[in-house]
């Protein structure tokens, strides 16, 4: 008899017995969790891609302008707006004791519910509020006529009406209503207007009080180095009179400038009106951007959202930072970021070389690893609050004391600011590079450290030329993990520098031109300001979903540079993969 069948005839069961059934049990079977972690790791990509489909479809659409709908409400009022969003809501018993018997059956037959739109209504400065909902069964009837103009302003956000009149230079125009284009040549010549007074009052008068606050802190520095009364004291105070008599007679010329500029201006108005008949009269120069909503094709619709997005990417914020742009914001967040990088690289790299390659491997140097790992699962609030009193109050305050004592106790450093902001989130993000920088030094082989050092090089030509150039690929990774952590985060910088609104960006033309003392705007910061504390939260959603996708672009560029430079240093050193 084979083997085989030997085998088979003990398999079989024997005549009047049970067969055995060999179960096994399902820990035991690797397929049940190789299935769940596929699962979740589907998941987990799903949300991931959803969330940012999300985001860019309400990021890339909030500039595309919509349709004014005029609404005739069951009662004769008629409102007219941009539709925002449609929701469906259950009308309490004080609601529904105010409608009629058929459209309580109605609702009543929906299981309670009725249906609701939001249209976006504007002219805060004359209803007080700028969207309004509007019930379902309070609709008698909609239409889009032409006509309707939506306007945006500099202030009071949007207006949604028909032009009743148009002044130039004290003269009224009827005729220019009819005409957009000359209308629209009418309203270039105002706002380059507007911008030539802004830019007497901003730049040119800006000029002259910093001047003349640079003359008066210097005779303050001379008194505390001399002392007062002393000649030099008294020469400082003359100098500074005759400066300050020179000055004033240039800040009265350019106010008086822009004073006839403000008087021209005034002459070249605007009269719009609402759908109830209701008139506002502005100056043609407040007017940001009109158009015909519902008059527009595809190519001028095209031209509104690309100037909208322009605005966005290179202007400052406007009405509580609802609309406008964000480009200090932008700058903020880049300036921000490079300095983190600036920072935390070259010490993380330090750090880890020290711990890799010269430090003795024992107890003291495995405490050292564990702390910074533990480092980095500190709340970076608790950062936050490090880098106000250590950063700010301790370091700032000290070089306040010894270089900028004729500001005090105005401070200089001693506040919150995008240096201290950069250093803080540098000790956020140094465990990260620490980490990676130790894994990628421990990954080069080590023979060839021996034979760089059997050739007659020293460690540190070893390290330098053979270990730093084949890690380099590695250390890129943990740069682009602090870098992207960095970027993203808010609550520390609450503490250290970021403001709600700062429009002058931290670059100017007065020496040393780049100033690290001064408080920033921040994409991450400003999101959160426009979420959650704005006094509109329906106008601020949209700018909440733009401004995020500018963020996640942003970082995303500052990520692809790190990449292609690691990516690069890969192909340098094809033998050493990380």
């Amino acid at each position: 008899m084979t083997s085989t069948s030997i085998d088979t005839a003990r398999a079989r069961p024997a005549a009047g017995t049970l067969a055995r059934v060999r179960t096994t049990r399902l820990q035991a079977i690797g397929e049940p969790n190789l299935w769940a972690l596929g699962g979740a790791l589907a998941f987990g990509c799903v949300m991931v891609v959803g969330f940012l489909l999300l985001v860019l479809w309400n990021g890339v659409t909030t500039f595309w302008p919509r349709p004014v709908v005029v609404v005739t409400t069951t009662d004769g009022a008629r409102l007219a707006g941009e539709p925002f969003r449609s929701e469906v809501y259950r009308p309490g018993p004080e609601v529904l004791a105010t409608l009629d018997e058929a459209t309580r059956r109605r609702i009543a037959a929906a299981g309670g519910l009725a249906g609701r739109d939001l249209y976006r209504t504007g002219n805060f400065d004359v209803y007080s509020e700028d969207f309004r909902w509007v019930s379902d069964y309070a609709v008698a009837s909609t239409a889009m006529p032409s006509g309707l103009m939506f306007v945006e302003r500099l202030e009071w956000g949007p207006f949604i009406g028909t032009i009743r009149g148009v002044t130039v230079d004290g003269r009224a125009m009827p005729e220019l209503k009819d005409d957009p284009r000359a209308l629209a040549a009418a309203h270039d010549v105002a706002r380059a207007r507007w911008r030539q007074i802004r830019h007497i009052e901003r730049d040119l008068i800006g000029d002259v009080n910093h001047e003349l606050e640079a003359e008066r802190l210097n005779v303050r520095r001379v008194a505390l180095r001399y002392g007062d009364g002393t000649p030099e004291h008294v020469a400082a105070l003359a100098r500074f009179a005759e400066r300050e008599t020179a000055l004033q007679a240039d800040y009265a010329r350019l106010a008086a400038d822009a004073q006839g500029l403000k008087e021209t201006d005034g002459h070249t108005q605007i009269t719009l009106a609402e759908i109830g008949g209701a008139e506002k009269t502005i100056n043609l120069s407040a007017v940001v951007r009109m158009y015909p909503a519902n008059d527009l094709g595809v190519a001028q619709k095209l031209g509104v959202y690309l100037s909208r997005w322009g605005e966005f990417v290179s202007d400052e914020p406007r009405e509580a930072n609802t609309e406008g742009g964000v480009l200090p914001a932008i700058f903020g967040t880049f300036v921000m970021t490079l300095l983190l990088v600036v920072v935390v690289a070259p010490f993380g790299v330090v750090t880890a070389l020290y711990l890799r390659e010269y430090a003795r491997q024992g107890r003291l140097v495995s405490i050292v690893r564990i702390s910074v790992n533990n480092l980095a699962g500190v709340p970076s609030i608790v950062y936050g609050v490090f880098g106000l009193g250590f950063f700010a109050y301790v370091l700032g305050g000290g070089i306040d004391s010894l270089f900028f004592p004729e500001r005090l106790p105005n401070p200089t450093f001693g506040t919150g600011g995008i240096l201290w902001a950069a250093l803080t989130l540098a000790l956020l993000t140094v465990p990260v590079v620490i980490v990676a920088t130790e894994e990628a030094l421990a990954a080069v082989p080590r023979s060839m450290r021996e034979g760089s050092l059997a050739c007659g090089a020293s460690k540190w030509q070893t390290i330098r030329r053979i270990v730093l150039p084949r890690a380099m690929p590695g250390i890129m990774t943990g740069v682009i993990l602090a870098m992207a952590r960095g970027a993203g985060e808010v609550a520390p910088l609450m503490l250290v520098g970021v403001v709600k609104l700062a429009p002058d960006l931290p670059l100017d033309g007065y020496f040393p031109y780049f100033h690290l003392e001064r408080s920033f705007m921040h994409l991450g910061f400003h999101i959160f300001d426009v979420g959650f504390q704005s006094r509109n939260s329906e106008a601020g959603k949209p700018m909440v979903f733009v401004t995020t996708l500018l963020l996640i672009g942003l970082v995303f560029a500052m990520n692809i540079s790190a990449v292609v430079i690691r990516n690069r240093l890969k192909r340098k050193f094809a033998g050493s993969q990380f």
